[in-house]
């Protein structure tokens, strides 16, 4: 067993504001190739990867980002995050925290070299690898969607073509604060046994 493995898994965590510091390619390509290491659909590897330096740029995709949590995401937050999750989701959004990340990475899906049903289930695992490599390289992070409501601008910003579509955006940097472990209900409270509703662990 690799207790160093499940040491990342369990740090692993959304960063939300960066130091004003680059982060070198070598670095990034580290992150980007394990995210070519997760499984996809028959082997399909559909990922492509934009690696977003330009600020012109990446202060354009957080546009699309504040437009979106203005134009209703914040209102749908509203209504189930807590007052410490949601004031710090708006301050990655709205205060431009997301904006500081020196590296944007637009995670998309080749849809001739994947059925378009199976993109997401084959995208999602490569991001999951790359959040993780992130944490093991001291990295922050975030998995961010908010922006797929203006794919096609998106697409437009970084000229991904009609075939390529932009499944998320990962903002790459050092943190500027520690990121504390992430608060995580115990799998027990949602894992059942044989059938749901029989919870893990009780004498039936």
């Amino acid at each position: 067993m690799d207790d160093d493995f499940f040491s990342v898994v369990k740090r692993q965590r959304a960063c939300r504001r960066y130091l004003d510091k680059p982060v070198s390619d070598s670095l990034v390509e580290e992150v980007i190739t394990a995210g070519t290491f997760a499984p996809s659909a028959e082997n399909s590897q559909p990922w492509e990867f934009v690696v977003v330096r330009d600020k012109s740029l990446r202060d354009q995709i957080h546009d699309l980002a504040q437009r979106a949590w203005s134009g209703g995401g914040r209102d749908f937050s509203l209504r189930h995050l807590d007052e410490k999750i949601l004031a710090d989701v708006d301050d990655g959004i709205s205060g431009g925290g997301y904006a500081t990340a020196p590296v944007m990475i637009i995670v998309a899906g080749d849809t001739e070299r994947c059925h378009p049903k199976a993109i997401s289930a084959s995208i999602l695992p490569a991001i999951q690898n790359m959040l993780l490599a992130a944490t093991a390289l001291g990295l922050g992070s975030a998995l961010t969607t908010i922006t797929l409501g203006f794919a096609s601008e998106l697409q437009a910003i970084v000229a991904l073509p009609d075939s390529v579509v932009p499944q998320a955006i990962i903002p790459l940097g050092f943190p500027a604060r520690p990121l504390g472990p992430p608060r995580r209900e115990s799998f027990s409270q949602h894992t059942h046994c044989d059938q749901f509703g029989n919870a893990w662990g009780q004498a039936q």
